[in-house]
């Protein structure tokens, strides 16, 4: 959030000198409210505060390829029915992630446990780049913050090394901790968060202390893109957490993420590489919202096209939505 504090009579100053306000200033003064006060010299002082909303948005055709070289103009974003002027476009693989994997250590998916280290070291290499950064949590009854933020896969490795089986999966209390920590991520403009999570979907801790509802409103309120790659070793067993992986589902729809069946081990490598390509061919929209006072509430985001041939046959993945006092 920026704050602004100009007195009238510095105005036109402000104006015929550019260079020495913030390229978003402009935008950021005609789009919110400001609130006046008055400085002990009496000159009325007008105070606004605004936030970049960022909304990476996936757009897919029919066959669920990506589909490129789109243009701003192309796009439509309101938030609570009200049309939003788009103030930063971005295409692809130009901006910043920050990304949590967390990989989940309890015997259900042990039998999975060489191929998914395996497949998660070759995901931290081919997707880090000198301004990224990715964070490793291995969970089960508890969750263990195994690498901090590093833009380094050799770390990112060696965390995946250490990983070691628990009992019991505490998946919500994961989930809410890894987007805990996306939450203290850069604070670049432009960057995207990314909770990247490897499990079957069961939620089973000994001693419950979260619920879902707690751990995607942490999520949403680290503005994260919870993608899971959720593990089913056998489709038909008795045992499988079939609630648990819809509520996942949910969570991705909800965030703007996407998720992953992988029933053979290998296919976890080809999940991973699915991931790094969504990753890869993303459109990063944002608007200006102004805080409007101590408003809590939820505020819808809804993203369309403007081309009706092109609207009539795709599928566009974005968040849904933030809360107002989530910074």
């Amino acid at each position: 959030m920026s704050h602004w504090s100009v007195s009238a009579a510095a105005m036109l100053a402000l104006t015929l000198a550019p260079s020495v306000v913030p390229p978003v200033a402009p935008q950021q003064a005609s789009q919110a409210p400001a609130t006046q006060g008055s400085s002990q010299t009496g000159v009325p002082i007008y105070r606004v505060e605004t936030r970049l909303i960022n909304v990476p948005v996936n757009v897919t055709d029919a066959h669920g390829v990506a589909v490129p070289d789109l243009q701003q103009s192309d796009f439509i974003v309101r938030e609570d029915g009200k049309l939003q002027k788009i103030a930063l476009f971005e295409r692809e693989s130009a901006t910043p992630l920050s990304i949590e994997m967390a990989v989940d250590t309890s015997g259900s998916v042990l039998s999975q446990m060489k191929t998914e280290k395996e497949a998660a070291k070759q995901f931290a290499r081919d997707i880090l780049r000198e301004q990224d950064e990715m964070g490793l949590i291995g969970f089960s009854d508890e969750s263990e913050e195994l690498v901090s933020f590093t833009n380094d896969p050799k770390r990112i490795e060696q965390g995946l090394n250490h990983l070691s089986k628990g009992d019991d999966t505490a998946l919500y209390n994961a989930i809410y901790v890894a987007s805990e920590r996306l939450g203290q991520a850069k604070p670049d403009a432009e960057r995207r968060r990314i909770l990247v999570l490897v499990t079957d979907g069961g939620d089973n801790p000994i001693k419950r202390e979260m619920s879902y509802s707690k751990a995607i409103e942490q999520a949403q309120r680290a503005g994260a893109a919870i993608y899971p790659i959720i593990i089913v070793p056998i489709l038909a067993d008795a045992g499988r957490d079939v609630a648990g992986e819809h509520a996942l589902i949910q969570m991705a729809n909800d965030t703007g993420g996407k998720y992953f069946y992988v029933t053979d081990r290998e296919d976890l490598k080809t999940a991973f590489a699915h991931l790094s390509d969504a990753l890869r061919t993303q459109y990063l929209l944002g608007y200006y919202a102004p805080r409007r006072g101590k408003d809590t509430s939820f505020r819808r985001i809804d993203v369309s096209l403007t081309d009706a041939a092109v609207k009539a046959s795709a599928h566009l993945r974005y968040r849904t939505g933030y809360y107002a006092d989530a910074r």
